[in-house]
């Protein structure tokens, strides 16, 4: 009788399952397409013209191994803590302390930089200071994710979907515009790469492009840390990666493509605002009025659409953070509907903090911090490499896989860290590059030393016991 009361008044529901695919889908694109594809796409294209398109296949294979890696495993023991509970399983307490706060801070700095990104663009619309809109976006978006994860998985499909609109139109506009089939215009073909070249300033071109767009495609892996809320998580995390995969593919190289094709290659670079994004340049070829403008809105839904997800994404983590003993036991707590507001409020309270910081902009501090954010992905690539060949063999040997598998298991993912470790290389050989190695070292040392320390602590195991009893019970 007590065993069937149970379920009906639980004193801590956890989360719920409600998110659809679709949301999963929506939610790893809207996290991979942010101002980076707007304003950066010039950078790689400056450095390699044509040629760009390889380091992007480069840095696509990179993602699509690690996904599939961390899709096998997400399939067999679905968790919100996605690749820090894989690391716990595979190294410890320890690991999976470090790699979770180092996502949770990674998360919270990203947050920042686009809520302070998209109030200076609302900013001068209006004629206000910028912490008037971004005060309003956070608000907002705290409310949006304390409804019930199904309402925020639907309000984030809608978002989202806004930017898969606008690239798709951007595509078809650019094909129409390179076939000369708009008004005024004459069939551009290859010329403006045939005067550079398809490789202007050869493979040393292309290396110094996969540095640029190494981390593009970032963001997809919040597809695994929703799909504990799916209701089917083997079948949605599989279904989402797959179609978020060859949809960011087109998206990116599609519109890297047509701007390498369209634009002359002298007037393609970085761009500090919308007004020398090549996409605006684009726009303009094509005579559409107001092409800043429309650009400038595009990069304030792209940044607001992250910034919410990154919201959901940091309660999540911090809410699992807790179930293992790696937080406070306080976050463990959802409410009715299984949302943890306490998350909710924690994470917008530290993007708060974080957002502060960048106004504030104590010397070397804010540069320090978010060259190490730039650097936590490739960390999170090795981790869940590193962990997927320690858990595989494990999980076939206790028949947890299931349908979703890593292609040559043995072979492909020692080739994913051996394709990072070229990107670390790389780096080494900039001196801003050796700035972010030395940055996410810092923080990474200094997480697990800490976690390091925790986790040998009495309170630790205490903690650690009472979630393993939890977790049979």
């Amino acid at each position: 009788m007590s065993h069937t009361a149970e379920p009906t008044s639980p004193p801590e529901p956890g989360l719920r399952r409600e998110l659809k695919t679709r949301h999963l889908t929506m939610m790893g694109l809207g996290s991979a397409i942010g101002a980076g594809l707007f304003l950066g796409t010039g950078v790689g294209i400056e450095a390699a013209g044509p040629a760009v398109v390889l380091a992007y296949l480069v840095a696509g294979a990179i993602t699509v191994c690690v996904m599939q890696m961390l899709a096998e495993m997400v399939a067999a023991r679905p968790s919100s803590g996605t690749f820090s509970t894989y690391a716990e399983q595979a190294f410890g307490p320890w690991a999976g302390f470090a790699v979770g706060w180092l996502y949770w801070f990674m998360m919270v700095m990203i947050m920042a930089v686009e809520i302070t990104g998209a109030s200076a663009i609302i900013a001068g619309w209006l004629g206000v200071s910028p912490w008037i809109p971004a005060l309003a976006a956070i608000l907002v978006f705290t409310a949006i994710n304390f409804a019930a994860v199904r309402n925020y998985g639907e309000f984030e499909f809608w978002f989202a979907l806004i930017k898969v609109a606008v690239i798709v139109g951007f595509l078809v506009l650019g094909v129409l515009l390179w076939l000369g089939l708009l008004a005024g215009t004459d069939f551009v073909g290859l010329r403006n790469v045939a005067e550079v070249g398809f490789m202007p300033n050869g493979w040393g071109g292309v290396a110094t492009a996969l540095l640029a767009v190494a981390f593009a495609f970032g963001g997809i892996e919040m597809v695994t840390i929703a799909a504990a809320e799916s209701e089917e998580p083997e079948t949605a995390v599989h279904s989402a990666i797959r179609s978020i995969i060859w949809r960011i593919g087109v998206f990116y190289i599609g519109s890297v493509v047509l701007i390498a094709l369209l634009l002359p290659h002298d007037a393609i670079g970085g761009a500090k605002d919308a007004s020398e994004s090549p996409f605006t340049a684009v726009l303009r070829l094509a005579n559409v009025p107001g092409a800043v403008g429309i650009m400038e809105a595009v990069i304030v839904v792209a940044l607001l659409s992250a910034c919410n997800t990154q919201i959901y994404g940091t309660s999540r983590f911090l809410h699992n953070l807790a179930e293992r003993g790696d937080a406070p036991a306080y976050f463990r707590a959802t409410d009715s509907r299984g949302v943890p507001l306490r998350g909710v409020v924690v994470s917008v309270f530290f993007g708060f903090v974080a957002v502060a910081l960048q106004y504030w902009n104590p010397p070397g501090l804010l540069a320090f911090l978010l060259n190490a954010v730039g650097g936590c992905l490739i960390v999170i690539w090795f981790v869940i490499a590193f962990s997927f060949l320690r858990l595989h063999p494990q999980l076939e040997a206790a028949g947890e896989l299931t349908h979703v598998r890593m292609w040559a298991p043995g072979v492909l993912p020692w080739a994913t860290v051996a394709l990072a470790a070229v990107i670390v290389a790389l780096m080494a050989t900039t001196p801003d590059g050796r700035f972010q190695i030395l940055a996410v070292a810092v923080v990474v040392g200094v997480i697990t030393a800490a976690g390091v320390i925790y986790t040998s602590t009495p309170t630790f195991r205490r903690n650690a016991a009472e979630a393993t009893e939890r977790n049979i019970r």
